[in-house]
């Protein structure tokens, strides 16, 4: 962590379609810290001022040219910067030039990955050095992984306060979710099925669920490939996109906080598709659509919903811990808005200044939000993002 900058935040990509909402969000959020320093960054400087004067941000608003393929533009700009947010993706392509260069200058990196093959490649590469150099480097603060690592992280919390002790088995369930994926996530899965196609090594790597753990090998966990029926909610339940990313990252949390949750513990993520009779065919519809996902002409990086249709969009996750004598404990966390836009943009900004803010006791190295941030990233989300937390009763 650097002690001063001219900036607090730098956000990389703000002409593109989800750092504009980021920037949106930042000029117009309000409340503390009132001091907060921000600039927008991109590769021209016209759109850059087109998009600030767009959101209605002022005019003094700092704008900075750079570009992933210039390395002397990104070192100036993060000479400026505590922490660098970037919406740049996919980040196995335009990412690693950046990481390297916040390693080595000690600036902190947040951003909205969900490519865990990449991930690793990074935390081999460059934990050490960004250990010694302070810099606190933050995946996946976005729909992928926030509101999953902090519920089950809740979930936990909650659970050693009541019992004394953590569920070893959790279950993360969808239960609604309105609102597109967004065209950043198509292209990142597109990016990941096209680098396994062209390096078959790659593929034990996007299968291992502890791919995110380095030295360590959990228990099996459950396949979640195909529809199947969930006694403990009594309805059918379908695969969810997001999973394989989601739960690599849930155990990342686990193995960086201590194992809090058990070396023996057990994590799946599914989609509730709807009770007996209904619940099936629903299920199969769920398959069928993501299936889709990874095809040519899903939304493009760039593309989004309307202000109209990301207001409103919602999700609702149920984190399920079951314990080996039957006790049951559930978990709630909603967002407002649609997931993969409205409620990520908001979700990465709180992140960033809890990073630069909250946090100067994390120290350099790959981190989780949840790992990260825990309680405080909690708070933040509730106060400002309009997310809740809460222990539901059966």
């Amino acid at each position: 962590m650097k002690p001063s900058a001219e900036f607090d935040i730098v956000v990389y990509g703000a002409s593109g379609f989800t750092g504009r909402l980021v920037a949106e969000y930042l000029a117009s959020r309000g409340g503390e810290p009132r001091d907060l320093t921000w600039a927008m960054a991109g590769r021209s400087l016209d759109k850059l001022a087109t998009v600030r004067d767009e959101i209605g941000a002022p005019k003094d608003t700092p704008l900075i040219a750079a570009d992933a393929s210039n390395p002397a533009s990104l070192a100036a700009m993060l000479k400026r910067t505590k922490a660098v947010l970037t919406t740049v993706g996919p980040y196995q392509l335009y990412g690693t030039d950046l990481v390297a260069a916040c390693v080595e200058s000690g600036t902190d990196y947040l951003d909205l990955c969900g490519e865990p093959v990449w991930m690793r490649q990074m935390i081999d590469k460059y934990q050490a050095a960004a250990q010694a150099s302070g810099a606190r480097i933050v995946f996946s603060c976005g729909y992928d992984s926030i509101p999953f690592e902090l519920g089950v992280f809740f979930l936990q919390d909650a659970a050693k306060e009541k019992f004394g002790s953590t569920f070893n088995r959790v279950k993360g369930r969808v239960r609604k979710m309105k609102g597109t994926f967004s065209g950043g996530t198509a292209a990142s899965m597109k990016a990941i099925f096209a680098a396994a196609a062209n390096d078959p090594t790659l593929l034990p790597m996007l299968r291992d669920p502890f791919v995110l753990t380095p030295g360590f090998e959990g228990p099996k966990q459950p396949p979640g490939n195909k529809p199947q029926f969930d006694d403990d909610l009594d309805m059918w339940v379908a695969p969810f996109v997001m999973a394989n990313i989601n739960t690599r990252n849930v155990h990342r949390s686990n193995f960086l906080l201590g194992f809090p949750y058990g070396k023996d513990f057990v994590y799946d993520e599914m989609m509730v598709a709807g009770p007996k009779g209904t619940g099936e065919a629903t299920a199969k519809a769920i398959v069928a659509a993501n299936n889709k996902m990874g095809a040519q002409g899903g939304p493009k990086p760039g593309e989004g919903p309307s202000k109209e249709e990301r207001e409103a969009g919602h999700f609702d996750l149920l984190f399920l811990g079951v314990a080996p004598d039957g006790r049951q404990m559930r978990a709630v966390v909603t967002g407002d808005r649609d997931p993969g836009y409205g409620c990520t943009s908001k979700m990465i900004a709180e992140s960033a200044i809890c990073l630069v803010r909250d946090a100067s006791d994390v120290a350099g190295g790959f981190w989780t939000p949840g790992a990260a941030f825990g309680h405080r990233l909690v708070k933040r989300l509730s106060d400002h993002a309009g997310m809740t937390f809460g222990i539901e009763q059966a």
